[in-house]
């Protein structure tokens, strides 16, 4: 087991993985930026380092800074959490070259599902259902129409090195696609240095279907079930839940099979997502996050375990702690993102809290890193925290979570609070008739 981790993150994730390592007995480093002098993951964490001022680039994306945080620590394994560097490739190479732990997978399975292209290939070549589209990247307008045409419109232009639904462009008819095309390139070009795009077939109500995977770099791998994600403002994640109320118990365990088995394959390391769209009963692959996710809690809740632990574990050799047929599964959990935004604009909402509680009782977890007088900086995501619900059925944790937002208080600031406690009680989403457009027509006052 590794004896000291440094958490190259900030806020609620970085919380998270310093209160696993507490339980395990592993000494914790905190690094931070000076905007975040006063967070309480630098409070609680045994040492704590700061790696440059606010801006991002400057601090958590600083990689000679935090490397040398580790050698100036003792730290010998570093835990990335999402988003800043958990899904770079560079970074994890440093790392070993430096003979640290990279707690996640191998740079190059990071590189192979960082590109959407080859992370597609790998997926079908692996028994994994795949979205109809171009095997590759389309550098000629002339190539597209022809893919678009034996595939059907409308069709859907992506960026190879895309996320967050940048570089990403519907074209519904042919006289569509070369705008959209442009533009796409044009996105992508911007925000990832890499202009290539390709096009797979657009599904028009697509529910999103992950699947969370372990594996242990050895050749053993297990999946724990899927979570549903399809509550989305533009391509962002507002609500999550496991079990997805549109599968039965014969889709889940097929679809969980293919991915464990597929990582199997791959001689995976670590905890990994593949993200489907799911439509008509059929699942598409459309791509693999090689990290922890931010809804990694209500897959914690219905398995009853650890993924840092289970992260931790497998980064230091010891394997993965069960096998499939240990994994069993118990009631429902749905996770909401509660950010610093406005819950109708979504304008990020940056300031002092100056009221706060957080709610309480059987089966209610809050993963925030928030306290009154903390004042939420501008500089870095709005994520404020998580609330997740527990229930033995899903109508009791609907039931439960409604209790939970009702007594949820944080006050100074905006928040999207206001938007779930409509949703909780909304007949759509009660009944879990929803796709991932459905959102977005809600807030456009197109369905009640």
């Amino acid at each position: 087991m590794v004896s000291k981790v440094l958490i190259a993150n900030r806020g609620e994730i970085a919380l998270r993985v310093l209160r696993a390592c507490k339980e395990l007995g592993i000494s914790t480093v905190a690094v931070h930026s000076t905007a975040d002098n006063a967070a309480m993951h630098v409070r609680l964490a045994d040492e704590s380092v700061c790696v440059g001022p606010p801006s991002a680039r400057d601090s958590y994306l600083n990689i000679p800074q935090i490397v040398a945080a580790c050698e100036i620590t003792g730290a010998d394994a570093v835990h990335p959490g999402y988003g800043f560097l958990s899904e770079n490739a560079r970074f994890a190479d440093i790392l070993e070259a430096h003979q640290l732990t990279f707690i996640g997978p191998t740079a190059s399975h990071i590189r192979t599902m960082g590109d959407k292209i080859e992370a597609k290939r790998t997926a079908e070549r692996l028994g994994i259902p795949v979205v109809p589209g171009s095997p590759g990247a389309v550098t000629e307008d002339g190539e597209a129409m022809k893919i678009a045409k034996d595939i059907g419109f409308p069709v859907l232009v992506k960026a190879s090195a895309g996320g967050g639904g940048r570089g990403m462009k519907i074209a519904r008819t042919e006289k569509e696609l070369p705008h959209a095309l442009a533009t796409a390139r044009s996105e992508a070009g911007a925000a990832f240095g890499d202009d290539a795009v390709y096009i797979e077939k657009y599904l028009e109500k697509p529910r999103h279907i992950e699947v969370q995977v372990f594996g242990d770099g050895a050749g053993n791998a297990i999946h724990l079930g899927e979570r549903d994600c399809s509550l989305q403002r533009r391509n962002q994640k507002v609500w999550e839940e496991a079990n997805s109320p549109a599968l039965k118990p014969q889709q889940r365990e097929k679809i969980g099979t293919i991915c464990a088995e597929a990582m199997k394959g791959l001689q995976y390391r670590g905890a990994g997502t593949i993200e489907f769209l799911y439509e008509n009963g059929e699942f598409f692959f459309i791509e693999m996050n090689t990290r922890l996710q931010v809804e990694h809690p209500v897959t914690e809740a219905v398995t009853g375990l650890d993924l840092v632990h289970e992260q931790i574990r497998v980064a230091s050799g010891d394997g993965l702690s069960l096998k499939q047929e240990d994994v069993t599964f118990s009631g429902h959990a749905i996770e909401c993102r509660i950010n610093a935004e406005d819950p109708r604009t979504f304008v990020p909402s940056p300031g002092e809290i100056t009221h706060y509680h957080a709610p309480g009782g059987l089966g209610v977890r809050i993963d925030s890193a928030v306290y009154r007088g903390y004042r939420i900086p501008p500089f870095y995501d709005s994520l404020v925290g998580k609330l997740i619900v527990h229930g033995r059925t899903r109508e009791e944790c609907m039931m439960r979570l409604k209790r939970a937002l009702d007594e949820f208080v944080l006050d100074g600031i905006k928040t999207t609070l206001p938007l779930f406690r409509d949703l909780v009680t909304n007949h759509s989403v009660r009944r879990g008739e929803y796709d991932i457009h459905w959102l977005e027509h809600f807030l456009d006052g197109e369905v009640g």
